[in-house]
């Protein structure tokens, strides 16, 4: 089912898991211990009914079938995997390494985005 969508909306859909991952791992300042697969499943859910343009162009019937739900928990999956996977570029890791020296402080990071949203944190 989700094969068959449009490019757009399937590009859409790994952004808005994308985008709503970075805002809960931010919420939760990246603390693997507090991270629930269910509280940022709730948040994406909330996400894509008030933000995403790509959930109104679903039919009601596939919004409702168990497949295509067990096909968006592989795609969220993958998602998170592939977030998890992308390393920092070299730019970031000469901020943080700036703003260690300059806070004294060691930063643990192990991604793209958890390296943004360090230099996001310590930057301000």
């Amino acid at each position: 089912m989700l094969k068959d969508l449009a490019p757009g909306i399937k590009i859409s859909i790994s952004r808005s898991i994308s985008k709503s991952f970075e805002q809960y791992m931010g919420r939760i300042g990246w603390d693997e211990n507090k991270y629930n697969l269910n509280d940022f499943i709730k948040e994406w859910r909330e996400y894509i009914i008030n933000s995403s343009s790509w959930y109104s162009q679903l039919s009601e019937e596939m919004k409702a079938d168990p497949v295509f739900h067990e096909e968006l928990a592989v795609k969220i999956n993958e998602t998170i995997e592939k977030v998890f996977n992308e390393e920092p570029t070299p730019a970031q890791i000469e901020e943080i390494e700036k703003l260690q020296a300059k806070h004294g402080k060691e930063f643990d990071y192990s991604c793209k985005m958890e390296a943004k949203y360090i230099i996001d944190t310590y930057k301000n």
